[in-house]
């Protein structure tokens, strides 16, 4: 799935800075794609790119307004529907990772026929899945997951696959949300798969491969989320994952959207996820704990990730601070 670019990212009202994280995602992944963001009165996110107008994202040469904000439930507001028309009367594309289609609205379907316009549904795919089989295939697999949605498992797979090629190994990030796939301009969006097709649909991403390629499978929300452990236990037997990464944010007291279910401690995360990991690869182990330490000091982290690190016998990073290279050098069990 290839868009035309540049970008003008769409930040709507969202109501706090990690409702803006596809928008985030794709400005620190590929700042080179976007002309600025577009936000409405309201709007509690700034992703630190400029903030521009339609015109002005236009003058800049922007081809797609790509809508660059997530919420619980993946509906779009009615108070987008104008900017949206806006911008499809002035000659761009849009593109949307929510769950409804840009289609099934018929302000915005009407504009883009008027105006010639391409609608793109990231979330949705043509690709027909089947059910996951199982069988053991070549070549080797991480997966990231973790303590609560959105803590960071697109940035550490991100992170560890830039780490893999700068050592000349061979390593490609399989994306598995919306934001992943408009980085990666391939992939699937899991959680608008059909549930029985799940483990499917990761099978079909990370299909067989060489003995010493490594796929970098992005997770999805958390075995501890009642939200989501379905998607994310799904995801989890189709990837067959040879080692797991753990991403955490220290500062959480409880799940994203579920003030009444508290975070787990990473010792229950990691027993529990090797447990259900093993079905599909009994050798599966954990390889590390990624940290987001973003609402540290840099003293603070430091201190986190060293105390975590001894009481858990494993390596603890923040890759966006850091860099990956640290789990790296842990890849064969010691």
């Amino acid at each position: 799935m290839a868009l035309e670019k540049p970008y003008l990212l769409f930040l709507g009202d969202a109501p706090d800075q990690l409702a803006a994280k596809t928008a985030t995602g794709i400005a620190d992944w590929r700042p080179e794609w976007c002309v600025g963001q577009f936000r409405l009165p309201g709007c509690k996110a700034d992703i630190g790119i400029r903030d521009v107008t339609i015109d002005e994202a236009i003058a800049l040469g922007a081809k797609t307004l790509v809508i660059g904000v997530v919420n619980s439930g993946g509906f779009l507001p009615d108070s987008w529907t104008a900017a949206i028309c806006d911008g499809l009367a002035k000659g761009l594309d849009v593109a949307s990772g929510l769950h409804g289609r840009l289609q099934d609205f018929p302000e915005i379907n009407a504009a883009a026929e008027k105006y010639g316009r391409t609608l793109h549904n990231v979330r949705h795919t043509e690709q027909a899945f089947t059910t996951g089989k199982g069988h053991k295939r070549p070549g080797k697999r991480l997966l990231t997951v973790g303590t609560d949605c959105s803590c960071g498992k697109k940035y550490t797979a991100l992170a560890i696959e830039k780490a893999m090629r700068a050592r000349g190994m061979k390593a490609d990030f399989r994306a598995t949300g919306q934001t992943g796939v408009l980085i990666a301009e391939r992939g699937a969006a899991i959680d608008a798969v059909i549930a029985d097709f799940i483990s499917g649909a990761v099978e079909w991403l990370s299909p067989d491969n060489d003995p010493d390629h490594w796929d970098l499978i992005e997770g999805q929300g958390s075995l501890f989320h009642a939200s989501y452990a379905g998607v994310s236990l799904g995801l989890m037997h189709g990837a067959q994952p040879d080692l797991l990464v753990l991403c955490h944010e220290p500062t959480r007291t409880h799940m994203r959207g579920l003030p009444h279910y508290p975070i787990p401690e990473l010792e229950d995360c990691i027993a529990l996820n090797l447990a259900n990991a093993k079905l599909t690869n009994g050798n599966c182990r954990m390889l590390g704990v990624s940290v987001n330490t973003s609402a540290l000091s840099q003293e603070e982290a430091d201190r986190y990730l060293s105390e975590t690190s001894e009481r858990l016998s494993l390596p603890c990073l923040d890759v966006m601070r850091g860099g990956a290279d640290g789990f790296l050098d842990h890849l064969e069990p010691s």
